[in-house]
């Protein structure tokens, strides 16, 4: 266009065989030149004096050399190419045209000539002004200083509908009044834009207009437009040039692709399949619908796959539906892109009343009649597209327009299935991933406890939160065990990973350590024993898993914290496996953290695990956790700590521990999500004092059985127990009896009243006592047989010191 621009500029439309201007020569009737003009000397090289009275033939070819071309000049009836030879012996190609004259003179003709070269050039330019006026697709139009049409082209007269004869004189704003500029920074209307060209005489490029096209009521188009001022010789302004280009469908074709781009960027951002819908109905509206619905299948929302149903399944559930803002409010303006959140924003508002409901549709509605045969049905304003993945169809997608263009013509059907196609991918995606969340949350449910009975050492409080959608369920865990001699096992752990392999494998650990627990090993042994067990589970599963790298499932190992607390002795011994020490409070809010050492993550094995022992005071409060609760992608775990330190500090001796708890959680996690699972567990000491708790130490001698007895009878008496005299009579005698005979001594005889009441013979021996038949004809054997069926449970624990027999009785009704 700017080299169309210059061309114009430079052209003469006189044309260079004007008489006025192109070399002219007069010859007579036998063509002896009798006139010459100073042009033709310019041209030719010769003065007059040269070459008048001279044949023509002296500078000219003959006739018979001369190239004949068709055409018509300004004045003359017949143009020619002729060879022409200059005064200093060059040859020169030459346009001439003759005239005849006509009168009583010798002169009979007048020939004029140019270069062929210029004439060539000239006549290029009268093509093109010829060209931009007639045939190009670019509308011109000239207007003058008052604005008002002057001439315009051909483009121009069929974008407006009428001739020129019909539109001249009219004003710009009268020509295209249902439009405007939408390029930013620069008036809207043609009015303002053209005067201020007209003013400044700065050129204004490639400016957008949109509005109705005038020969196509209804319709909206896109124009380029470009303005000019236009000025004579003299500089004086006379008005200014317009040129538009009808860009519509090449902005169309731009939308779509910057639709699916944008589409690419912003549908599939989460792993929820009504998040997911809701995007892709983000994305639609306005840019490429009025108005968008989204409808699928009830088995998709929960994680399954759809049946294979026809007609007759044709009740779907719908998810999401969008519309455009009204013309005239806030989101509906031509420019406006899909960029707002569900529910509000720029170019459309979310339909109110979720949660999602169900919908059914007619046998003869678009939507059956694509259900039906599996594709895209278009029907007046009203696009549906099946959303379809893997060759299961998830639901459908219903696309309407009320705005002009009304209808889908095959390219927005084209982009239509192509936006849709790349939706379904994301929602089956999170279709499988709701599968197997759902299948991991209730797996973890099962493993994780789901009552903890009261206990006599501690009371209790615990939250459990699972991690946000996007992460997937991960292993944390926690349990509290209760141990003999009224004593109670604290654990909280971390698989490593998420899904159902981390849930399953949490649910390993968690069984482990309940197996472990009543064996009474100290925390330290009962953690080696569990590291040994994930690192064989971690090398059969890579023996499993052949050739494959490990991936996201794949649990590399875990973290734990075991407590033991006893409350007789107010002391606790824990120990940990790469696990976050736990919090202690001191009644008072003292807060600590306890030096305890680290130990390697489970599975990793070789290096070893130690035990740190503390007395805790009569109400302290320990906090057991994961990292969950402390750390976060914008918080670091320092300050975490800080902050649950300074929450379990003010809230140790005011609040209950299930209201300590909810503080907790919601001072770390404010929004109640997290990135990771988080386990908390709260627990209260307790103590269980003299009142409660009898002792004494006996010599390793026959005698002590029968001291036993005595003992144990008086105090039971003194407990109210009566009913319990006699057999706990028995069992402590044959187990003193039992440590006198095959152990060492001092012995240990314990009463504990609890729940239960515990008899407890410890000595120093590590021989594991057996429960066996004895025959008839045998004169032992009997006494752990006999004990065991008197007693709920009994079992052995073991310490460095020796060994512990214990056995648990119910207590008589009150």
């Amino acid at each position: 266009m700017t080299y169309a621009r210059r061309a114009i500029g430079a052209a003469d439309l006189r044309g260079p065989l004007d008489v006025t201007r192109a070399a002219s020569f007069v010859l007579d009737g036998q063509d002896v030149v009798i006139g010459w003009s100073p042009a033709a000397q310019e041209l030719l090289g010769y003065r007059p004096g040269d070459i008048i009275g001279r044949p023509a033939g002296t500078f000219l070819v003959p006739e018979s050399a001369a190239e004949s071309v068709t055409g018509t000049g300004a004045c003359f009836p017949q143009r020619d190419v002729r060879i022409a030879v200059h005064r200093d012996g060059h040859r020169l190609r030459l346009a001439t045209a003759v005239c005849r004259l006509s009168g009583t003179g010798p002169a009979e003709r007048v020939l004029v000539a140019a270069e062929h070269e210029r004439l060539r050039q000239w006549e290029a330019q009268l093509a093109m002004l010829h060209g931009l006026a007639t045939q190009s697709p670019v509308g011109l139009a000239i207007y003058d200083t008052e604005l008002r049409l002057v001439w315009c082209n051909a483009a121009s007269e069929e974008e407006l509908g009428r001739p020129l004869a019909h539109v001249r004189g009219e004003l710009a704003d009268e020509l295209y009044p249902q439009g405007g500029f939408v390029t930013q920074g620069y008036p809207e209307t043609l009015h303002e834009v053209m005067r201020r060209v007209l003013e400044t005489g700065e050129p204004i490029l490639d400016l957008h207009f949109r509005g109705e096209q005038p020969s196509e009521p209804g319709k909206v188009h896109l124009w380029s437009c470009s303005y000019y001022r236009l000025q004579d010789a003299d500089g004086r302004v006379f008005g200014l040039c317009e040129d538009a280009f009808d860009i519509s469908d090449r902005y169309e074709t731009q939308r779509q692709l910057n639709l699916l781009v944008e589409a690419g960027r912003r549908v599939g951002t989460t792993l929820d399949v009504t998040v997911t819908t809701d995007e892709l109905a983000e994305v639609a509206v306005p840019e490429f619908a009025d108005r968008v619905e989204i409808d699928l299948a009830p088995a998709v929302l929960e994680g399954d796959v759809p049946a294979a149903a026809g007609p007759a399944g044709a009740e779907l559930i719908r998810t999401s539906s969008r519309s455009a803002a009204p013309r005239g409010t806030a989101g509906a303006t031509a420019g406006a892109t899909a960029g707002a959140t569900a529910g509000a924003g720029a170019g459309g508002t979310a339909e109110p009343g979720r949660p999602a409901r169900p919908v059914t549709y007619p046998a003869d509605s678009p939507q059956h009649r694509s259900l039906a045969s599996g594709g895209l049905v278009t029907e007046d304003d009203t696009l549906v597209v099946p959303l379809r993945a893997g060759g299961t169809a998830l639901g459908l997608v219903t696309f309407v327009r009320h705005r002009a263009p009304g209808f889908f013509d095959r390219a927005a059907v084209a982009v239509a299935d192509e936006l849709v196609a790349r939706a379904a991918v994301s929602i089956d995606n999170a279709r499988r991933f709701t599968r197997e969340r759902t299948a991991a949350l209730a797996l973890q449910r099962q493993l994780l406890p789901q009552h903890l009975p009261p206990h006599s050492a501690v009371e209790l409080a615990y939250r459990y939160l699972p991690t946000d959608d996007l992460s997937g369920v991960g292993g944390d865990w926690f349990d509290v065990i209760p141990l003999s001699g009224t004593r109670v096992g604290l654990v909280v752990g971390d698989v490593v990973g998420h899904g159902i392999h981390a849930a399953a494998t949490m649910g390993r650990l968690r069984t482990t350590v309940r197996a472990l627990a009543p064996m009474d090993m100290p925390p330290d042994e009962l953690l080696k024993r569990l590291d040994d067990l994930v690192g064989q589970s971690a090398e059969a599963g890579a023996e499993g898993a052949g050739a494959l790298d490990g991936g996201d499932d794949v649990v590399a190992g875990a973290t734990c914290l075991y407590a033991v607390y006893d409350p007789v002795s107010r002391r606790c011994t824990m120990a940990r496996a790469g696990h976050l020490p736990p919090a202690v409070v001191e009644p008072g809010g003292r807060v600590v953290f306890p030096d305890l050492p680290a130990g390697p993550p489970l599975g990793l094995g070789g290096l070893p695990f130690e035990s740190f022992e503390v007395e805790l005071p009569v109400g302290s409060l320990l906090a057991l956790f994961t990292d969950g609760l402390v750390e976060a992608r914008d918080r670091d775990i320092d300050k975490g700590l800080d902050t649950l330190g300074r929450v379990l500090s003010e809230g140790a001796d005011t609040l209950a521990l299930d209201d300590l708890c909810d503080r907790a959680i919601s001072e770390l996690l404010p929004d109640g999500t997290t990135t990771d699972d988080t386990a908390l567990l709260l627990v209260r000491t307790r103590e269980l004092d003299s009142r409660r708790v009898a002792a004494w130490q006996l010599p390793a001698e026959p005698v002590s059985a029968g001291r036993a007895r005595e003992l144990v009878a008086a105090r039971l008496r003194a407990w109210g127990l009566d009913e319990l005299v006699f057999s706990t009579e028995l069992i402590a005698s044959e187990l003193v009896t039992n440590a006198v005979r095959y152990a060492e001594g001092p012995l240990h005889l314990r009463l504990i009243h609890d729940r239960t009441l515990v008899c407890e013979v410890a000595d120093a021996g590590h021989t594991a006592p057996h429960l066996r038949h004895s025959g008839e004809d045998d004169e032992g054997g009997r006494g752990l047989f006999i004990v065991a069926q008197l007693v709920l449970r009994w079992g052995t624990r073991y310490s460095r010191r020796g060994k512990t027999i214990w056995t648990e009785q119910a207590l008589p009704p009150a």
